[in-house]
């Protein structure tokens, strides 16, 4: 008897109704927006959050790489003010980036609104053929010089406020900050 009913179930061709499957279609369509919102907004943050790292490992092997020329170089200057938008290293012989005497300028350079690039330049001008070291810089303004004196040797502090969103969001900066030292500068 059971098997009987479930042929006659199964050998029914009636189907479902138009209002039947609207309203499944419907029902269907409103939990496919939700799941796609979600996967939607899910890519986005992984996206913003492979963004922001790639930014601050771009800034931070930046500021390795100038720390590794700062403690080789026997002169420096911040210019055009201080705290200053490039700064220049006379690197001496031990260096192994350069040769002896070679000058090296590292420098911001406006990408956009409220958005820097770390350039590095050979050279005593932030012009030519340069290599983008970082990018996402917020500020223009990262290097201060400190000279010599009688009690220290002379200094270079680098501050670097990386944020990918400075305008919408200066909050969510990451700053990047040290002091380095020249060590073949003598104390006066």
């Amino acid at each position: 008897m059971l098997v009987e009913r479930w042929r006659a179930l199964l050998a029914d061709e009636s189907g479902f109704t138009l209002p039947e499957l609207l309203t499944s279609m419907a029902i269907l369509l409103t939990i496919m927006a939700g799941f796609t919102g979600l996967l939607v907004s899910t890519s986005r943050a992984e996206l913003n959050m492979n963004q922001r790292f790639q930014a601050r490992t771009e800034a931070g092997l930046g500021l390795s790489r100038l720390r590794r020329e700062v403690h080789c170089a026997s002169l420096a200057a911040v210019g055009p003010s201080s705290p200053g938008t490039r700064a220049t290293l006379t690197l001496d012989a031990a260096c192994p980036t350069a040769g002896a005497g070679t000058t090296i300028t590292w420098c911001t350079v406006a990408n956009g609104t409220s958005r820097y690039g770390l350039w590095r330049y050979i050279g005593a001008a932030c012009s030519g053929t340069g290599v983008k070291v970082a990018d996402y810089l917020s500020t223009p303004t990262p290097f201060t010089y400190n000279a010599q004196s009688t009690a220290s040797l002379a200094t270079l502090s680098v501050l670097f406020d990386v944020n990918l969103t400075p305008v919408t969001h200066p909050e969510s900066r990451f700053r990047i900050q040290d002091d380095l030292v020249l060590r073949n500068s003598t104390r006066t």
